[in-house]
Order: structure tokens, then C-alpha cells, then sequence
């Protein structure tokens, strides 16, 4: 039976990582030529890491399923990336930093993995300005800084509302490089459909070509997987449509353990669902919590009124107005951690006070700020004294412009009102998921030779991670982590040689890939893919969201079970496995994403607990907040595969922690 040994090095938390690179074992750079390491997603994760270890001297290659690594999903991100700078001088610090994403976490991450974080973070910033990208900076040309939820120091590095756009146009730029000089091979428009172990070592991948549908074989001495998160199996959620987690359940089903599944992120900052045609869902960056302020009427006729169109926000007067998280949270107000933000207003829009038409919306609103906190500061800057109304909304619209203009934009575009004169409406929807591949301090799983970077892996945000966390971790793993924790492995790798791909390994993979993809193009079913990831989607949303308990659970499991049992007989997928076929490739997600969703239910039905996004209805504080268990549940949950239709084995990584007191979480 595979232990779990975390490799956590010994010493103090502050010392822990720089003893550790002192004293890795090395791989001699006259070797690092004839290592492969194979990388899978070009996302922030992937794209850096494969960067950094061309550029040591390794033998790289690179596999995307999109037409150019520059549409990984990372480009999505709107709001910033965290660093502990303390550019505001306003008390921010490493520790600050650990503590904050510790605490955000609900006390469920490894304290190791998380102050490492914190600590290559400031180098992030470093290696991002020096690629040229275009963080925004104050009046006097220092990098600017913005608050996000979960802390009271102003640490997020931002470009507008397209951070992660700029952030992983630089790691391509560092990637570009590396293929041009040959150090890189790159696959775009590849898929991994499974690993290959071979003597218990991750010794290469079958990819499948997304326009011609040939099969290919690809051998390297490690394998990273760099291939974010599994939100999509909710079916409507922030993640690009094409985001999936085939990969790590491949990783899963060859031996990977999979650490905390049923933690996922709820984003309290959403359009709200429109109606049944929609396919994905929009996120409105939480950098907008920073000037937005939160409410929804106090009376519910007025709630009612605006439900039935009779009446807009605008005509709800001040007094009116219950800012409930400035209310109940008078600490960090409109600034509180997304799951403790998106459980308050499932809260108010349950006790009927909606905004929208469906009664699923609170208001985010600009008004306030727009004319008052920048309205006036700009007057002030510009010499205009006793400025009108109209005076004060035009200044401070340039400048909410200028920070969250293209944020503004889509929503106008999306919803058709325009947010700098109406209240923006927003509610919560999927969006991230701290859960994935367990790995110890090296990044590496429980199979020998295989890592898992960014948001594929569990390691670093326990039950909840804090706003513009993703990129930071994506980048320090990439640029700053795996370079050094990768040789420790490889060092003992040199003498292996080539890996050859005409093995029977390699054989029975490739195997099993052509006869699921044979049974796909020739089953006779009558019902679409779609058809089944929405009702897929609709019993996770409803049974294993925002809330859960034990009853509606144990129901998912088995509703799960049935949706899976028809797929199989009745799904149809058009076109053949020659030819470039998006319907081909949804399927052999989907497929994955029903015995992911399994396990998902099953994790959240054990922990009898509530933490962080996981919210189980039984155990929750007189105030509604989530209630912790942590003489019982303070542990990672590593799942490991034991066969299809089998319950799979529990392992637990116990969390100590040795210099962050657990209790309980407060934001008041």
C-alpha cells in the first residue's frame, strides 16, 4: 500500500525552503540534455515551468488541446496577483502573507507549502516586470497596489482587469524563446487521454491529435501536469467550456491520489444565470469588492418590486439599503474571503430579497465611490471647488475606468445595462477548486516521476483560496519551485537513458484509449453529450454547491450513478475519430467527469465538517458561519483508486500546525 510521506524538510517554517535548496540533489548540466520531461498545459503553471527548464537545459515537450498556448484559461483572470511587497507600507510581511492565506484556507492547508509561497512571491513580481509586463503604477510610476478579500493590507499587483492575460502573455514570451532555440518542442492541439507507468515510474503520456485524430506515443523521465481545475464538471461555471480534468483523473486512475476533491470555490462575484441556454457563466472580477459595495433592499416589497421589473436599484433609497456584509462583517466589510461572501448572499436571495427577475442577485454597486471617494479626489487634484453632481460622476468615472474599464465593458455587453449608472448585479457561480492531485513538497504525486502544478495539484489553499492567489501559485510553481524540487528526482535518472515507447506499457494504454474513443463514435445512443453534463451538473450544483448535507449526498451518489449507467448506453457522439470533432472530445471529459463527481460527493459526505467552500448544513455556528471539526477532520483527504465501481481507499495527511493557532475564523 503507497504511504503518504509529504517530505516536508525539517527546521523552522522561515528556513525550510532555502535549507532545502541548499542541500537537493543536483543534475549535472552536461546530463540535463539527454533528461525528457514532458508537459502537460501551457497555462501559467505549465508555460513558466517549461520555460525554466529549458532554459536548465532540459529536454522539454510541451501539449496544449488549444490551437496556441496563449488561450490557456490563465488568461481569464481579471484581478491581480498577490505579493508580499508591503509596496503601501501598511504592515504586509512573508509571515502576513502565510498567515492570511492560511486562515483564507479555513486552516486546511500544509503550513510548509503555503509559507514557501509566500516567500517566492515578491521574486513573481521581479520576473513579470522584467518580461515587460505591463502592471499598472501610481502617479509617481511605482507598481501599484489593490485590496482583495481575506486581508486588510493592499498586496495585489493588477494590469487592469486582464492580469492573468498579461501574466501568461509573458510566460509564453519565455516560452517562445525556448522553442525558437530548439529546447522545446511544442504540441498544440494534442490532448492527453492517458499516462504511462511503467515499474511504478510516470514514464510518458498518449496524446491524442484533435485534428486528425491520430494517437500518439510521447516518452520523458517526468511528466508534469499543469492542467487546472475540474469546476466544469458543474457543468455552468467561470472555466472556459474546453477546461477539464481528464487529466488528473487519468493521473488518478494509474495510481495518483486525489487530495480533498470536494473543495471548490464558489465566486461570490458572478453575472447571474440568465436562463437554460447558457453553457458557461461570466465572472466579474473580485477586485471590484474593493469600490463596490454590497446590498440588497431591507424590505422585501421593494425586493419583490424590483423582481417583477416595477422597480430598478436606483429607486431604492439610502436608508433602505442593507449593506449586509458591511453589516455583519463591519471589519472587513465588502472585503470578506469569497466562500464567507458568496454564503451571504445565498442567505439574503433565499430570505426572498433578489434583485433580478429569478430572485438569485444581489446588487454591487459604484455609485458611492464613483462621485464621492474619486469624484472628489479628483476635483480636489483638478482645483475644481464646490463641483455639481454631474461634475463629481464624470471625475470619478475616469478614474473607475481606467482601473476596471474592460470589466464595465463586458458586463454592459453581457447584460445590457450600463454599470457606471446602475447598480452592477452579481451572484455567486463555480469558479476555482482547491482540491486536486496530492503532492508532497516536491510537487511530485504518489507516482514516482509524475508532479502536478497550479491549480491541478491541492497543495496550497486548503478549503478556500484567497483572491488573486491562482496566478501567484501558478507562477511560483512554474518559475521558482519545480526547477529546484524536479533534480532532487532526476538526479537518480541519468543513467536511465532513452525511454523507449514500444513497450507493453505503452501498448495497453494506447489500447485502452482506441476502444473508448472506437466506443464513442459507434454507440447508437440518441442523446447528446450536453444533455447529460447538465444534468450532471444541475444534481453537483444543487446537492454537493453552496451547501450540502448528509441526505442530499447520499441522493447525488446515487443519481450520479444512474446519469452515468445511461450515458454509456445512450449518449451519441456525431462525426467520426478521423477528423477534428469537439462533440468526441467533450465526451471523453464528460465520461470523466461522472466518476469524478462520484468522488467529489463521496469526500464531502465523509468530512463531517464544515470548512472553508465546503459548507455542510449540519455543522455551522449559531451565526450561519461554517463550524470546524478539527480534532477530527484536520487532515488532508488523499483518495486512491481501487477500480471502477469500487469505493476508493481514504489515506489522511494529518496538518500540523507548529506556528499559525487554529480557531475559529472571524472577520467581524
Amino acid at each position: 500500500m503507497t504511504k503518504i510521506d509529504s517530505k516536508i524538510p525539517q527546521g523552522t517554517i522561515d528556513k525550510k525552503w532555502s535549507d532545502y535548496k541548499s542541500h537537493v540533489k543536483l543534475v549535472n548540466p552536461a546530463n540535463k540534455r539527454a533528461i525528457d520531461i514532458i508537459v502537460v498545459g501551457s497555462g501559467l503553471a505549465g508555460a513558466s515551468a517549461a520555460a525554466s527548464l529549458a532554459e536548465m537545459g532540459y529536454s522539454v515537450k510541451v501539449f496544449c488541446f488549444q490551437d496556441s498556448p496563449r488561450r490557456a484559461h490563465s488568461i481569464a483572470a481579471q484581478g491581480g496577483i498577490n505579493a508580499a511587497k508591503n509596496y503601501k507600507n501598511d504592515g504586509d510581511s512573508v509571515f502576513r502573507l502565510f498567515y492570511d492565506t492560511i486562515k483564507g484556507g479555513d486552516y486546511r492547508a500544509r503550513e510548509a507549502n503555503v509559507h514557501r509561497l509566500a516567500e517566492v512571491s515578491a521574486n513573481i513580481i521581479d520576473q513579470c516586470v522584467a518580461q515587460g509586463v505591463p502592471f499598472a503604477r501610481d502617479y509617481g510610476g511605482l507598481l501599484d497596489n489593490r485590496s482583495f478579500g481575506g486581508t486588510q493590507v493592499q498586496r495585489t499587483f493588477y494590469a487592469a482587469g486582464q492580469t492573468g492575460q498579461q501574466l501568461l502573455l509573458g510566460a509564453y514570451s519565455a516560452l517562445s524563446k525556448e522553442i525558437a532555440k530548439g529546447n522545446i518542442q511544442m504540441y498544440n492541439r494534442h490532448e492527453l487521454m492517458d499516462v504511462v507507468v511503467i515499474n511504478g515510474k510516470a514514464r510518458g503520456i498518449i496524446a491524442r491529435n484533435l485534428v486528425n485524430g491520430k494517437i500518439e506515443r510521447f516518452s520523458g523521465h517526468a511528466v508534469l501536469l499543469c492542467t487546472g481545475g475540474y469546476g466544469n464538471v458543474f457543468f455552468l461555471s467561470t472555466n472556459a467550456m474546453g477546461s477539464n480534468a481528464s487529466a488528473a483523473w487519468k493521473a488518478y486512475k494509474r495510481g495518483a491520489f486525489f487530495g480533498n476533491p470536494c473543495y471548490t470555490q464558489i465566486h461570490p462575484t458572478c453575472i447571474p444565470v440568465s436562463g437554460d441556454h447558457q453553457s458557461k457563466l461570466t465572472l466579474m472580477s473580485e477586485s471590484l469588492r474593493n469600490d463596490g459595495r454590497i446590498w440588497v433592499p431591507k424590505k422585501k416589497e421593494d425586493a419583490i418590486a424590483i423582481q417583477q421589473g416595477k422597480k430598478t436599484g436606483n429607486d431604492i433609497p439610502e436608508e433602505d439599503r442593507d449593506y449586509y456584509l458591511e453589516r455583519r462583517y463591519p471589519a472587513f466589510g465588502n472585503l470578506v474571503p469569497r466562500d464567507v461572501a458568496s454564503r451571504a448572499a445565498k442567505e439574503r436571495c433565499d430570505a426572498g430579497f433578489g434583485v433580478n427577475a429569478t430572485g438569485q442577485a444581489v446588487f454591487l454597486d459604484f455609485a458611492y465611490n464613483l462621485k464621492y471617494k474619486y469624484g472628489k479626489t479628483e476635483a480636489t487634484k483638478k482645483g475644481i471647488h464646490s463641483p455639481t453632481e454631474q461634475q463629481l460622476y464624470d471625475l470619478g468615472k475616469e478614474v473607475v475606468k481606467e482601473k476596471y474599464g474592460n470589466l464595465f465593458d463586458m458586463y454592459m455587453q453581457i447584460t445590457g445595462e450600463n454599470p457606471y449608472e446602475v447598480p452592477m448585479k452579481i451572484y455567486p457561480a463555480v469558479h476555482y477548486t482547491m482540491g486536486g492531485l496530492w503532492v508532497d513538497y516536491n510537487l511530485m504525486t504518489t507516482v514516482p516521476g509524475l508532479y502536478a502544478l497550479g491549480e491541478a495539484n491541492f497543495s496550497d489553499h486548503g478549503a478556500n483560496r484567497l483572491g488573486a492567489s491562482a496566478l501567484m501559485q501558478g507562477l511560483a510553481d512554474g518559475y521558482f519551485v519545480i526547477p529546484y524540487t524536479i533534480g532532487d528526482y532526476l538526479a537518480d535518472e541519468i543513467r536511465t537513458g532513452k525511454i523507449p515507447t514500444h513497450t507493453p506499457e505503452f501498448d495497453e494504454a494506447e489500447k485502452i484509449v482506441k476502444e473508448r474513443i472506437h466506443f464513442f463514435v459507434n454507440n447508437k445512443g440518441s442523446k447528446s453529450v450536453d444533455h447529460f453534463h447538465k444534468r450532471l451538473g444541475k444534481v453537483m450544483w444543487d446537492k454537493c454547491g453552496m451547501a450540502r448535507n448528509e441526505k442530499g449526498l447520499k441522493e447525488a451518489i446515487e443519481e450520479i450513478k444512474q446519469i452515468r449507467q445511461e450515458f454509456w448506453k445512450e449518449v451519441k457522439v456525431p462525426g467520426s475519430d478521423t477528423e477534428f470533432n469537439p462533440e468526441l472530445d467533450k465526451a471523453t471529459r464528460v465520461a470523466d467527469f461522472l466518476e469524478l463527481a462520484e468522488l467529489m460527493c463521496t469526500d464531502a459526505l465523509h468530512r463531517n465538517e464544515s470548512c472553508g467552500g465546503h459548507f455542510r448544513e449540519e455543522y455551522q455556528t449559531e451565526e450561519g458561519e461554517a463550524k470546524r471539526d478539527d480534532e477530527h477532520f484536520a487532515y488532508v483527504a488523499a483518495w486512491e483508486f481501487k477500480g471502477n465501481e469500487i469505493q476508493p481507499q481514504l489515506h489522511q495527511e494529518q496538518l500540523v500546525f507548529e506556528n499559525i493557532k487554529l480557531v475559529q475564523r472571524s472577520y467581524k
